[in-house]
């Protein structure tokens, strides 16, 4: 009886992943052609299921201002998934946690390039945080790492 369970369960969890892949919105990033840490970042993302497309700019802060996001949470690169855009380095788990809970919000941010944020991975690295940017600029913290 447990094996035909193990075996249910494992056909569950299996027929799950491609819900996960159908309803995850793609990352559309802009980010400079010569940035490696950004590579490392999309490397993250699709990992953990995300589908990703690279857009190359000369111009991080113009996408950055054409997306909306306030200079002041700028990083190397930019992105928008679904309704919502992120700046930086975040990490795949909170941009999940943001489209299950779908906040009123312009999306997440964590500026400039913490060390220890996915894809500038350093070992004892100091904590950050994920913002919350609000639709009027200001931030909350999302998520504490």
């Amino acid at each position: 009886m447990s094996r035909h369970f193990s075996s249910f369960a494992l056909v569950a969890l299996l027929s799950m992943a491609p819900v996960w892949a159908q309803t995850t919105p793609t990352v559309d990033v802009y980010k400079s052609p010569t940035c490696g840490c950004c590579g490392k970042w999309i490397d993250h993302m699709k990992k953990n299921g995300f589908k990703v497309e690279i857009h190359e700019v000369d111009n991080i802060p113009a996408s950055r201002k054409k997306l909306g996001m306030p200079d002041k949470l700028g990083s190397c690169h930019t992105s928008k998934v679904g309704d919502y855009v992120v700046e930086g380095h975040v990490p795949a788990q909170d941009i999940q946690r943001l489209l299950k809970e779908k906040p009123k919000a312009l999306g997440l941010a964590i500026p400039s390039m913490p060390p220890g944020v996915p894809g500038m991975d350093i070992p004892n690295s100091p904590p950050y945080e994920t913002l919350l940017v609000h639709t009027d600029g200001t931030t909350s913290v999302f998520a504490k790492h």
